[in-house]
């Protein structure tokens, strides 16, 4: 096979893993920690667990899979066919493994459960997301309630998804449970964005100075780094002053600061954290196909 036709099949392949394994990691986490434990971390799956709670029966898994069916049916038109088909087999896929997953739960204390469930649930689904897909039609609902009810965002409706289903497994199992269920939710949230950002985390700062020129060109010179004028203006004194915007590593932090301090000791500077920065000098961007 040619190069052309690896890099063109190559990112088909990767994302269709992404949810094979992505899935699979959600699968664990409620086969092993959420449901022998009865934590319901909000969705269609945390429904699901309290139902089979209550009826014993079908598993989860399945459970899971009937109730996301009319939600993908009414929300299916909200996006595209490549998210949509993408999002039904991860769907189907999480199902499984929730149901098939051989072994006893892991640990049947419910602060490690919802800890350690958050997590590989965090993992999963910001794994799946990258991928170009989902794991629940209730992405697909939010996006038509906010179609024809602007005024509720699709963050909002997920969040009050997710507190009903924490609220119900409060009535269900009892309080502890519904404790339980909002820690492996918060840890999952957590968990996600760290995944969607990127495992490396680079700063970015802002430096303030009447000596901005200077300061960029040492910047330039003595690290290599490329750096970006920014045209500021005082907001008490009305006058024009020098701001240039930097990103570096963590161990670069230091050589900055003494940069400055070198240069202009009454420089202004802020440094905050930038996730997954794409460029030179950096990762570089990755290109996915948009369709299939």
């Amino acid at each position: 096979m040619s190069q052309r036709k690896k890099s063109k099949y190559y990112p088909f392949v990767r994302d269709y893993a992404m949810i094979v394994v992505g899935t699979l990691i959600m699968g664990a986490s409620y086969a092993y920690f959420f449901v022998p434990n009865n934590i319901a971390p909000g969705g269609v799956t945390g429904v699901a667990t309290v139902l089979n709670y209550l009826i014993g029966q079908p598993p989860v898994g399945t459970l899971s899979f009937i109730l996301n069916i009319p939600l993908f049916l009414l929300g299916y038109r909200t996006g595209g066919k490549r998210f949509v088909f993408r999002s039904f087999l991860s769907m189907m896929l999480l199902s499984l493994f929730i149901d098939i997953l051989p072994g006893a739960p892991i640990t049947k204390d419910g602060m490690l459960a919802s800890i350690f469930g958050g997590i590989l649930l965090g993992i999963g689904l910001g794994v799946v997301l990258r991928a170009g897909a989902t794991t629940g039609g209730t992405d697909l609902a939010a996006e038509m309630v906010h179609r024809h009810f602007s005024f509720i965002t699709v963050g909002t409706f997920l969040l009050a998804i997710d507190c009903l289903v924490i609220l119900l497994a409060g009535i269900v199992f009892d309080v502890q449970a519904a404790l339980v269920a909002l820690i492996a939710l918060y840890v999952s949230t957590k968990v996600i964005d760290m995944v969607i950002k990127g495992w490396n985390t680079e700063q970015q700062m802002m430096i303030i100075s009447d000596k901005a020129a200077d300061i960029a060109a040492r910047i330039i010179s003595e690290m290599d780094r490329g750096a970006t004028f920014i045209d500021a203006t005082g907001a008490y004194t009305g006058e024009k002053r020098g701001m240039i915007y930097v990103v570096v590593t963590r161990a670069q932090i230091m050589q900055v600061k003494s940069i400055v301090a070198d240069i202009d000791l009454h420089a202004f500077v802020t440094v905050s954290e930038a996730h997954e920065v794409m460029g030179e000098g950096f990762r570089q961007f990755s290109q996915k196909k948009q369709n299939g």
